[in-house]
Parts: C-alpha cells; sequence; structure tokens
C-alpha cells in the first residue's frame, strides 16, 4: 500500500535535513493517530502542499501526534503546462465532486465560475462558505491521491472576469456539445497556462460562447455524449493529460 500523505503548510518554503526529524501535529496529527491509528515503525509521506515534502519512518506516534524521521527528500515539480479548469458553479455536491475528481486527475488550478446559467448562486455572504468547501476538498482529494501539490483554488469569476482570464491563457478551450473539434486533437502549448472551461447544467449561454470566442478561446467537444458539469471536466483533462 502507497504511504499515506499528511499535509503540514507550515513546511513550505523549508527545507528539512535529511536524518532529522518533523512532528506531525494538529488535526493531521490527530487524524493520523486516531483514526489511522499509524504506529511506530510504519512509513508516511508529510508535504507542504506546494510541492515539497518527506518520507520517513514513524519514530513514535503519541497524543501529540507523529514524530517522523526524515528518510529522503521529495519534490514535486510543477509541470511545463499548467492545466487550469473553470468550473461553472453547480447545485447540490456536484461542484465538490468536480473538484475532488480534478484534484484526482492532476488540475494545477480550480476557478470557480459563475455563468448565466448556473443554478447555483454564490451571494456575497457565501463567497466565504463556497471558497471554503471547495479548497477543504481540493485538500483531502490531494492527500487521497498522494499529491504534494494541493490544487489553488481561485476567487470565483463572473463571465466578464472570465474572459480576460482566457484571453491572458496561452491556450483557452470551452466545451461544447456542438463543438466539432475533439479536445484529443488539439495540439497544446509546450509550456504555459491552458484554461479548460466547463459549463453549467443549463448549458454556456451564446452570448457567454460569443464573448469567449471573440478572445480566441476554442471550442471543444469531449464525447459523443452530454456530460454532466461534474464529469465534463475530469474526462477532458485526462484526455489532455493521457497523450
Amino acid at each position: 500500500m502507497t504511504d499515506p500523505l499528511f499535509l503540514l503548510e507550515r513546511l513550505a518554503g523549508t527545507q528539512p535535513a535529511l536524518g532529522g526529524e518533523v512532528l506531525v501535529d494538529g488535526p493531521e496529527g490527530h487524524h493520523a493517530v486516531a483514526v489511522r491509528r499509524l504506529r511506530a515503525g510504519e512509513r508516511v509521506v508529510v508535504a507542504d502542499g506546494t510541492g515539497g515534502g518527506v518520507r520517513g519512518e514513524v519514530l513514535d506516534a503519541t497524543k501529540a501526534g507523529l514524530r517522523v524521521r526524515v528518510d529522503e527528500l521529495l519534490d514535486e515539480r510543477e509541470p511545463a503546462v499548467r492545466l487550469v479548469v473553470a468550473q461553472a458553479l453547480a447545485k447540490g455536491d456536484r461542484a465538490e465532486l468536480a473538484v475532488e475528481m480534478l484534484t484526482e486527475v492532476g488540475v494545477a488550478e480550480l476557478v470557480p465560475w459563475q455563468a448565466s446559467r448556473s443554478v447555483a448562486r454564490w451571494s456575497a455572504d457565501r463567497v466565504d462558505r463556497g471558497l471554503s468547501r471547495w479548497r477543504s476538498t481540493a485538500r483531502e482529494a490531494a492527500k487521497q491521491s498522494r499529491r504534494l501539490r494541493v490544487p489553488v483554488v481561485s476567487d470565483p469569476l463572473v463571465t466578464k472576469a472570465l474572459v480576460q482570464r482566457l484571453e491572458a491563457a496561452d491556450l483557452a478551450l470551452v466545451l461544447h456539445e456542438d463543438a466539432t473539434v475533439p479536445i484529443a486533437a488539439v495540439d497544446l502549448p509546450v509550456g504555459g497556462e491552458v484554461v479548460v472551461v466547463v459549463g453549467p447544467e443549463g448549458g454556456i449561454s451564446p452570448e457567454e460562447l460569443a464573448a469567449f470566442d471573440a478572445v480566441g478561446a476554442r471550442t471543444v467537444r469531449v464525447g459523443d455524449h452530454v456530460l454532466r458539469t461534474s464529469t465534463a471536466g475530469v474526462v477532458a483533462l485526462a484526455a489532455l493529460i493521457n497523450r
């Protein structure tokens, strides 16, 4: 079984020494000891969420957490092509499901998009709660999939702001059922940012499509059938990565 991963954001920017020790405390330490019931002699990975981490043996497991010996230094470099998904807000738990699966596939950044046809709405008093749920979901999914990098969940954008983001991207792709070009046929840049737009349950409006097209975004399809907003982005990223 793959060594379990625990996140300690305070390690970011530091360089633990081989043979030294790291204390996994706080909520992560409690989960490791009380829930996972890890004990001395077992091996774990401790990451900072930004690509750095260590692998080592648990020396001690107490109420204070895990004391881990640093046996190996880890470095998960960001790929040359940075994959970003602008995910339309969705009703129920579908948005969180999309965040979870996109994290497992390897997305670098998630952008909540308030599309004109989104059923779900993040009013001013709900933004913080919504972002907290997305970020927590991404964090837990990163741990489950043993990612040393937790995807960035940026502040939500309305369509006008998303258009500006697409214009600045090295490649912008909009998933749409009427598109004729399959996403697998699109040539990726050798580096830079690729932004994939996933629409809401009600679809992307003609006005939004026109605005995206005006800044050079390309419409592409991900299959012969209409996919849910919670799965379309996952299929798209899998097609881009596995080529």
